[in-house]
């Protein structure tokens, strides 16, 4: 059986080490070891994409601010669903990921990227958020594991009252959020209700029909 071969590593802000790994054309990235995502297992980044460009598909010009790019099935997904005088607003905060993604013999996202409609910021996406005032038709956040599995403490922020709140001010009236957790969190979903907006669960396979189950909270600015 063929072994997963280290392909390249950065350090993150908070000190954890970061790693591109393949294993027979199948690529993952591990934080300090532990796998946080796969090119193997992507339904959920493309239904997150589905579920946020919904209504934005059918807007004259619409923006679409995506926090974290992955491998970037999220990014694809999105602009296979938008209009082509859409604006995509790429938020990633690792040189690192955009690096592998941008390389073209890794076989990612390169061509997503230099997409005309596709603006990739290397910065943390809160940072933009809170930049942004009533600038986004949507924002779709595949940050980390979710709101209570987090890998970077630094992402914690997103999901408090506070972050909840800024992300409802970036938004344009009846814009939309959504943000992907590995699992169920109940009292997030009370939170993003108190922070004004309407929230519905939707339950999504990592695979496109087996796989554990992944959890994408879909929100409304109210």
């Amino acid at each position: 059986m063929k072994k997963w071969n280290s392909v390249d590593s950065a350090l993150m802000p908070d000190g954890k080490t970061i790693s591109l790994n393949e294993h027979d054309g199948s690529y993952s990235v591990r934080v300090d070891g532990v796998d946080l995502m796969s090119t193997r297992r992507h339904a959920s980044e493309e239904r997150i994409a589905e579920l946020a460009c919904a209504q934005a598909a059918d807007i004259r010009g619409a923006r679409v601010l995506i926090g974290g790019l992955g491998f970037g099935f999220t990014l694809k997904a999105a602009l296979s669903a938008l209009a082509a005088d859409a604006t995509v607003v790429m938020a990633e905060i690792l040189a690192a990921v955009v690096a592998w993604n941008r390389n073209p013999s890794f076989h990612l996202a390169a061509d997503a990227m230099a997409d005309s409609r596709v603006i990739v910021l290397q910065k943390d996406v809160s940072e933009v958020i809170r930049e942004s005032q009533g600038c986004f038709d949507s924002i779709i956040l595949d940050v980390d594991n979710g709101p209570s599995a987090l890998s970077t403490e630094g992402n914690h922020r997103l999901y408090t009252f506070e972050g909840l709140r800024s992300i409802h001010a970036a938004l344009r009236p009846g814009g939309c959020v959504a943000i992907w957790s590995a699992a169920p969190d109940p009292a997030f979903e009370k939170l993003m209700e108190r922070a004004g907006i309407s929230v519905e669960v939707q339950r999504c396979r990592a695979h496109a029909k087996s796989g554990s189950w992944h959890i994408i909270f879909v929100g409304r600015a109210r």
